[in-house]
């Protein structure tokens, strides 16, 4: 999946579908970070853009939910427990890693079984788990409620920040001024829910979407997927549909036990996305079953109304309207160091990868 031979033919492929200006969206933070680092950007031709969307889960993680993740670490005898890339991304007026800094009880973890050894370890202490992600993270921690329920542990709740995709394609295919040609589709995300997932988009809106995995031969294989079709529906008058390239991982229906449980766990809900907005049906709420878990409505935390960042076009750059380096703060500012804006917190982001890797003309590890 790194072959230059290989790689050297589609991108040969892929400038010989090109004939008019396209315009292309990943909407996926592994996929925009995997873009920047191969420098895969630069081997499109001049008419091709590749845009990048609002795939990056902390990116997108409202400033409401960060401020009301701080709300419960201030908290006497609440432990707030977080995946590492949440600890920098700031709320309103602080973030966990200084809330830490100040003596709050915020920890780190790699999975969320941690969250549920701590709750176990001590009883008499009210442990949060900070729910972000996307549907490839929300089932691991369904499954931890679950688990957690049986064992009846009742000390363990969690803050729900989760986001679903599907949802947000159809924001972005509505997206005025933008004409978009294919949406290269998220591989972890797609191993869960299944390709089909995203026939309502493709249907409803004439775009064509291609599941792609993350190595350089993937991208652009899934490239050249979104290209084909998109000449035939021109010269064929063919409809747009979903196909996929990442067949190893990923299968039409998805996981079916997991989307099993997450349904068993959660309801769908509104959903506030940082740097977009609110998108309807587009987040997981809990199961009046499973309410207890929820830290907001246990705790009592507040709900804080932030309006986003000024001068940063972060929304501007994930609804494809802009790319990073359009924006007045990229590389002043707002950098990885000090991120502004929800493109620059994490790694994942569209901004941070275009600044680390792209900016300074080079690739790591290419």
């Amino acid at each position: 999946m790194r072959s230059q031979k290989v790689a050297g033919a589609l991108v040969e492929r892929i400038r010989a579908l090109v004939d008019r200006p396209v315009s292309l969206m990943e909407v996926c933070g592994t996929h925009t970070v995997a873009i920047s680092r191969w420098g895969l950007r630069s081997l499109m031709p001049q008419e091709l853009r590749l845009l990048s969307g609002p795939g990056c889960p902390v990116c997108v993680t409202p400033v409401s939910g960060i401020d009301r993740a701080i709300a419960a670490a201030r908290l006497p005898g609440v432990a707030v427990v977080t995946f590492g890339d949440m600890m920098r991304v700031p709320g309103s007026s602080s973030s966990l890693e200084s809330e830490r800094a100040g003596g709050a009880d915020v920890r780190i973890v790699y999975s969320p079984l941690e969250a549920l050894a701590a709750a176990r370890a001590e009883p008499g202490r009210e442990v949060v788990l900070v729910g972000v992600g996307f549907e490839t993270t929300s089932p691991a921690i369904a499954a931890t409620v679950v688990r957690a329920e049986r064992e009846g542990v009742r000390n363990l709740s969690v803050l729900p920040l989760f986001k679903l995709v599907p949802p947000a394609l159809e924001v972005l295919a509505r997206v005025p001024g933008r004409p978009l040609d294919g949406f290269l589709c998220p591989g972890h995300v797609s191993v869960i829910i299944g390709a089909r997932a995203y026939e309502p988009v493709a249907e409803r809106f004439g775009i064509p979407c291609v599941v792609a995995g993350f190595e350089p031969v993937d991208i652009l294989a899934g490239v050249a997927m979104l290209l084909a079709q998109a000449q035939r529906a021109r010269d064929d008058s063919g409809k747009a549909e979903v196909e996929t390239q990442y067949r190893r991982a990923v299968t039409p229906e998805g996981n079916p036990a997991a989307l099993r449980l997450l349904d068993e766990v959660f309801e769908v809900c509104d959903a506030e996305w940082r740097g977009i907005g609110a998108i309807p049906r587009s987040g997981y709420a809990f199961r009046e079953r499973f309410r207890a878990f929820d830290a907001v409505a246990r705790l009592g935390l507040p709900e804080t109304r932030v309006p986003d960042e000024s001068g940063c076009v972060c929304g501007e750059i994930m609804l494809g309207l802009r790319q990073p380096p359009d924006c007045p703060l990229f590389g002043t500012r707002c950098a990885p160091r000090t991120p502004v804006g929800p493109c620059m917190v994490s790694s994942e982001g569209a901004c941070a990868a275009f600044h680390r890797y792209e900016m300074s003309g080079g690739a790591d590890g290419r």
